[in-house]
């Protein structure tokens, strides 16, 4: 399928006349229900910002590999840091992705045994000492970025028949903000072709900024896949499980999966995970009748459980993603994690 297979959405709408905002509404709540994925364009950040973004990901990719492992997740407890391909997993099989994830930088929250295990998510980012941009670079653009993410959020909640600020109370203070550069190298057609596996994302939202190579695709309403072409200038922007959670499922989280490119390509991305507060519980928010009456409830997957606390629901998550630092960091958990 073409890029038309997904809206595109134009986030100057929302600042526009009383008539054109109400209609960006109506296509923002028509996209996030029945595809759960959209393009945006019209964000406002220049086209050098998001080259130069990619360029600086580049940089770090291109890092011997004994400096990259040298700010390896494994070393981090709050999940910061540079991951191998292979050792991030996705509904029981390895990625085949190299990444390097960041957060906001804050303290480590003082923890003793009987508070709940997600304070221990909070602390400071590693960062190369090779290079010493990707620091500066990537805190600047996860600040611009989460600006376009709580514009778009007042956009989702006056879509819902709520007030503009009705998700604030639950990330006010300290969102939190995920921020991870991506490579997929190229594999042969006789190699697992998954360079991420099909899931849903658990945050408020997802804005996602591709290069020019394909391999995202979206689960369509009859199981099949939907190919989100690159389209130069936008990001990709998709429903994460908190929406779900709080639309009480009118609004639903969709699978998606990234495939890896052939032999002698690769793939870059840049995705920036929106979520609420770890403290936070997910209200259920009062819908007008009509809406109302179209919600299904969010999904219930006994393999995956959704919770209204944030903070379980986002380390449940991490642990089952990356072994490595749930047993070196988290063995208290782990089997608790696995009977889930």
């Amino acid at each position: 399928m073409t890029a038309a297979s997904l809206p595109v959405l134009d986030l100057r709408r929302f600042d526009g006349g009383d008539a054109e905002r109400a209609a960006f509404l109506d296509d923002l709540r028509v996209a996030a229900r029945d595809v759960g994925f959209f393009y945006l364009t019209g964000h406002g950040l220049p086209d050098t910002e998001l080259a130069a973004i990619q360029a600086l990901a580049r940089r770090f990719f291109a890092l011997p590999l004994p400096e990259k492992r040298a700010v390896a997740m494994v070393h981090s407890p709050h999940f910061r840091g540079y991951t191998e391909a292979g050792r991030e997993i996705t509904r029981g099989r390895p990625d085949w992705r190299e990444q390097f994830d960041a957060g906001a930088e804050r303290t480590v929250l003082p923890w003793h045994p009987g508070l709940p295990a997600w304070t221990r998510l909070q602390g400071p980012n590693l960062w190369p000492d090779s290079l010493p941009d990707l620091r500066t670079g990537l805190l600047a653009w996860q600040e611009a970025v989460t600006g376009i993410g709580i514009r778009l959020l007042r956009a989702f909640a006056l879509s819902l028949g709520q007030p503009a600020d009705a998700f604030e109370p639950i990330y006010a203070g300290a969102p939190n903000q995920h921020l991870k550069i991506i490579r997929y190298p190229g594999r042969d057609e006789a190699e697992d072709a998954q360079g991420v596996g099909a899931h849903k994302d658990s945050g408020f939202l997802t804005l996602l900024l591709q290069d020019g190579e394909g391999g995202l695709e979206v689960e369509g309403e009859d199981g099949g896949w939907i190919a989100a072409a690159p389209v130069e200038g936008a990001f990709v922007v998709n429903v994460g499980e908190l929406l779900e959670l709080a639309s009480n499922g009118f609004l639903r989280a969709t699978v998606h999966r990234v495939v890896a490119p052939a032999a002698g390509r690769d793939r870059l991305s840049v995705a920036f995970f929106l979520g609420a507060r770890h403290d936070a519980t997910v209200p259920l928010l009062s819908l007008p009748p009509d809406l109302a009456a179209q919600a299904r409830g969010p999904a219930s997957d006994p393999d995956n459980p959704l919770f209204r606390e944030v903070g379980r629901n986002y380390l449940k998550g991490r642990l089952r993603s990356h072994p490595d630092v749930a047993a070196r960091h988290y063995a208290d958990l782990v089997e608790d994690v696995r009977a889930a």
